[in-house]
């Protein structure tokens, strides 16, 4: 799908308008508990105090599309903490979750702010390809359960592990991913595989991982469709949440942040790429 020339963004203020963004909160993660929801009271008085909501409308007053962020501190300096992006079924692998974060760092920029932190899955595919090749952000900490148990069924079965998404918004590295350029990738079999992994009763499983690789450069590679995973067969998700939790912690400590993800759509495989 395209994205429609009568698409446009608009900031979202009205109690009008959040009430439909708290209900596409609920349409976008099936939230079955409340407790799980941005309210209406959080989202008024952080877009009033320096939060940024931004709404995707395309030809009529219907939200396709949203994304939210509150004002932080991370060591001594503002930031932006993007807590949701949510687009609609229909809208989805069209770009429009790009556009919206586009949109947002056009609104940080603007408040002389320069850096955006987010948090996503380590093992979803899709959020790792536009993070890091699209975006140009980088990872540098990894956080076990950071959000404990979800009423979302996108979320449940395995702990909500989570990297931590840096996006550096003036830096040389954003804006070569922005006006397209490709990553800095050499061939991937030139670099070496933390993990070994192979196909069983239809599913990608992780075997035996090393531990002790020194090369300026790793892979770790990761199952392409792990939500599917999660509920037809939330056994292998769990393996795969404990194997890379331990992969990622592990070389994180050691230095190693990651810097790239290498999709190969028609194989159905992701490979993170991990630097020292």
């Amino acid at each position: 799908m395209m994205l429609s020339r009568s698409l446009r963004f608009r900031d979202l203020q009205t109690l009008d308008e959040l009430r439909r963004v708290v209900e596409l909160e609920k349409i976008v993660w099936e939230y079955t508990d409340g407790e799980d929801v941005v309210p209406v009271p959080i989202l008024a008085i952080t877009v009033k105090r320096g939060g940024i909501l931004i709404g995707a409308f395309d030809g009529s007053d219907a939200i396709v599309g949203f994304v939210y962020s509150l004002p932080g501190l991370k060591s001594g300096c503002l930031i932006q903490w993007s807590h949701m992006l949510g687009v609609v079924a229909a809208y989805r692998n069209a770009g429009l979750g790009r556009s919206l974060k586009l949109e947002q760092r056009q609104r940080a920029l603007a408040m002389g702010i320069e850096v955006i932190e987010w948090t996503f899955d380590p093992m979803q595919a899709l959020n790792a390809h536009l993070n890091l090749t699209k975006l140009g952000a980088v990872v540098v900490e990894y956080e076990k359960n950071i959000y404990g148990e979800s009423s979302s069924p996108l979320h449940r079965g395995t702990p909500t592990d989570r990297f931590v998404a840096v996006w550096n918004l003036k830096s040389s590295r954003v804006a070569a991913r922005l006006a397209g350029g490709p990553g800095d990738v050499p061939q991937l079999g030139e670099i070496p595989l933390i993990n070994e992994t192979r196909v069983a009763n239809s599913w990608l499983t992780c075997g035996a991982w090393n531990s002790k690789l020194e090369d300026a450069r790793l892979r770790v590679e990761i199952p392409f469709d792990f939500g599917k995973m999660q509920r037809s067969s939330p056994d292998v998700a769990s393996d795969w949440r404990t194997a890379s939790r331990d992969i990622f912690l592990t070389y994180m400590a050691r230095g190693y942040r990651v810097v790239e993800f290498a999709l190969d759509h028609t194989a159905g495989r992701g490979w993170y790429v991990l630097e020292r």
